[in-house]
């Protein structure tokens, strides 16, 4: 076979070898600008992911702590100024309590507790802490057979040894002298009965009890607001959407918790969450809300709320 021999000329070697540098400078700087792109595309995408997050967690948290607030359809009436005639509410301790909190009571608030007021009740982030010592004592004034009959003395602990009567210190005198004594609300069968329904089947994450055992100032502060709610013909179930707000406005990292979880879980916004299965021991007792956080931890979706908020009352 005839060898077949190609002469190429040195320049247009020298053509060839500047073409491939060519090709593969412009490769390698391609590979390099998609890289760059890619890595700032993530890095973007990570703060632009954090930025977002961040603007989720305040929508959703917007949604259980409304910032203009929560409104229950039911009035304060006379129960302020029944609760000091009683003793349970000590004027001036309950103003220096919140004048050393740096939340001096507003005009309204003192109108609530010495005239008394037709406005509806409304809990918002400014007022809560107001609103729950103010509960605190009519839930351990307003006299009920849930706390003459009920967890609170057959439980085997003095009535006087619990968090929720010997914590409170804004009356006249030790809370178990005005225990369960006044008929500041008066109820009746009916009412007790959607009354009792709320109460046993609705639960703090502090404890694992019922608000049929207050055994600690937010459980009897809940017991309070449901007297005053049933005492003006409000039913269970409006009790338990009532609760929905109140207890996220108390323990706003426990609710912010479960309402994460039922829009991952269940895609529900918090407006269309069941308020009676919220308020269940699967989710509000201190039980639940742990597996609520441990799914969100198995998740990865543990989020600090946005806000502080809540509080222990006193």
């Amino acid at each position: 076979m005839e060898k077949i021999t190609i002469n190429i000329s040195p320049k247009i070697i020298l053509i060839i070898i500047g073409v491939l540098i060519v090709v593969s400078v412009s490769f390698l700087a391609g590979q390099y600008v998609n890289d760059s792109s890619q890595k700032n595309s993530s890095n973007g995408g990570g703060q632009s992911a954090s930025v977002k997050s961040e603007t989720d967690a305040a929508a959703l948290f917007a949604e259980i702590n409304p910032p203009e607030g929560y409104e229950i359809n039911a009035v304060y009436g006379d129960i302020g100024p029944k609760l000091i005639e009683a003793g349970a509410i000590d004027l001036q301790k309950f103003k220096n309590n919140y004048e050393k909190a740096g939340q001096p009571l507003t005009q309204e608030q003192l109108d609530i507790l010495t005239k008394g007021s037709n406005a509806k009740i409304k809990i918002t982030p400014e007022n809560s802490y107001f609103l729950l010592n103010f509960l605190w004592a009519a839930g351990l004034a307003v006299k009920n057979p849930i706390l003459d009959k009920g967890a609170m003395v057959t439980s085997g602990t003095p009535v006087g040894n619990f968090a929720s009567t010997g914590g409170w210190t804004l009356g006249k005198d030790i809370a178990t002298s005005f225990y369960s004594k006044y008929l500041i609300v008066n109820l009746t069968a009916e009412q007790q009965k959607a009354l009792e329904d709320f109460t046993n089947n609705s639960y703090r994450p502090c404890c694992g009890n019922s608000t049929a055992f207050p055994d600690c100032n937010h459980g009897m502060a809940m017991l309070g607001l449901g007297e005053i709610m049933a005492s003006q013909g409000l039913s269970a179930k409006e009790m338990f959407e009532a609760f929905k707000y109140v207890n996220a406005f108390w323990f706003p990292q426990n609710y912010f918790d479960m309402a994460k979880y039922f829009k991952a879980k269940e895609g529900k916004g918090w407006k269309d969450v069941d308020a009676r299965t919220l308020a269940g021991v699967d989710y509000s007792s201190s039980s639940g809300s742990q597996r609520i956080k441990q799914w969100l931890s198995d998740n990865n979706l543990i989020e600090k709320v946005p806000s502080s908020g809540g509080g222990c009352g006193v």
